[in-house]
């Protein structure tokens, strides 16, 4: 059972930006996709990103390409987002996922998912 552990988010203005931590704990991160997913007040969970268990195949959110980045470093078996020019439609809960069936990209029907972390931004 992968039990993920997210960190850094919080309270930003508009315009600023936070990097969001998501560290794996069972010992197979290098095997599997892993990925970012919110959920603002009032709506569906929505794709952020994900990225391949060796990092060479990323997707993105096309309504977020350009301002998000996501990363992993396996010695670490920590995946980040970093999020640039932030709005406040930005405001959700962000969710960290892991696919241990996958090593390319996140099924929602199979991720593992973090507890989530508020991401507020202030205009």
């Amino acid at each position: 059972q992968v039990q993920l552990l997210e960190s850094g988010g919080g309270l930003v203005q508009a315009g600023g930006s936070l990097r969001l931590s998501c560290e794996a704990s069972d010992g197979m991160f290098d095997s599997y996709a892993m990925g970012w997913f919110r959920q603002a007040p009032g709506k569906e969970r929505e794709f952020v990103a994900s990225v391949s268990w060796d990092g060479d195949y990323i997707l993105y959110s096309d309504s977020l390409k350009g301002r998000f980045t996501i990363s992993r470093n396996s010695g670490q078996s920590t995946v980040y987002l970093q999020m640039n020019s932030l709005k406040p439609e930005d405001t959700a809960v962000y969710y960290c996922a892991a696919d241990p069936q996958s090593g390319l990209a996140v099924s929602t029907s199979r991720a593992h998912w973090g507890q989530g972390t508020q991401v507020t931004v202030s205009s």
